[in-house]
């Protein structure tokens, strides 16, 4: 089965160059690209700058995708909160947030969904389990570190190897050594050399990945070049093209 999965700091829907809010033109460069999931970052609700719009399901209607989840995060100066958004075109399961948060910096946190697949053949009690894990990490090279390592420990280590794992986010990977050191040694894997999405108006910095584990097979990883994309938000969004494998988890 073969899936579109993007992954977006989408900055409250405000541009990064001209500080407008403005919705649409998330919502433009997200259907371009036309995903099946959504790992969206910095999204709204209740908070003054974005009109007190609740994000995940203003986008969620305006994308016609009718599954969605969102964890707040960081409380907004004025009322509401930012925080992480997963939404989808198939329903979404055991949805969880996970605080990664070292005190005493700025929150930080981890989405987690399921989602569930019938498998080949058909009149056989076979799914897939696909476990999705969306992050925002922190600014420091030492706190991102931290972060990562208890997270793999404690909420990816009991996944069973048959089942897919697909973790996505805007990891402010400043010096590009998250995967070598981190994701890596874990068995995670991406691309050799993953795209610059940061800032969007002329990237120089691969801040945001795509990593995946199991039977899941990476067909392309790639940033949207849109026009509008590089004022939309001040990241790039992350369009991934996967695989799913054959899986052996009964149901």
């Amino acid at each position: 089965m073969k899936l579109r999965v993007l992954s977006y700091n989408i900055h409250k829907c405000i541009g990064g160059l001209d500080r407008k809010y403005d919705p649409d033109r998330v919502v433009e460069v997200i259907a371009h690209h036309q995903p099946d999931i959504l790992l969206l970052q910095e999204v709204d609700n209740d908070a003054k700058r974005s009109q007190r719009h609740y994000q995940v399901e203003m986008l969620a209607k305006k994308l016609n995708m009718p599954y969605h989840q969102w964890s707040p995060v960081v409380a907004v100066r004025g009322g509401g909160h930012h925080g992480n958004a997963i939404l989808s075109r198939f329903p979404l399961l055991e949805g969880n947030h996970i605080d990664i948060t070292t005190p005493p910096k700025k929150k930080r946190s981890v989405s987690y969904a399921q989602q569930h697949f019938p498998h080949q053949p058909a009149d056989q009690p076979i799914r897939r389990t696909l476990h999705l894990f969306n992050m925002h990490l922190g600014l420091s090279q030492i706190e991102r570190k931290v972060q990562l390592r208890r997270f793999l420990d404690t909420h990816t280590s009991e996944i069973h190897d048959d089942d897919p794992v697909i973790v996505a986010g805007d990891l402010n990977d400043l010096y590009g050594n998250l995967g070598a050191k981190i994701f890596g040694p874990a068995g995670f894997s991406t691309v050799a050399k993953p795209a610059a999405t940061f800032p969007a108006y002329a990237p120089m910095r691969a801040l945001d990945g795509l990593y995946l584990r199991g039977p899941i097979q990476l067909v392309s990883l790639t940033r949207s070049d849109l026009k509008l994309a590089k004022r939309a938000s001040d990241h790039l969004p992350l369009i991934a093209d996967v695989e799913l494998g054959d899986g052996q988890s009964p149901s």
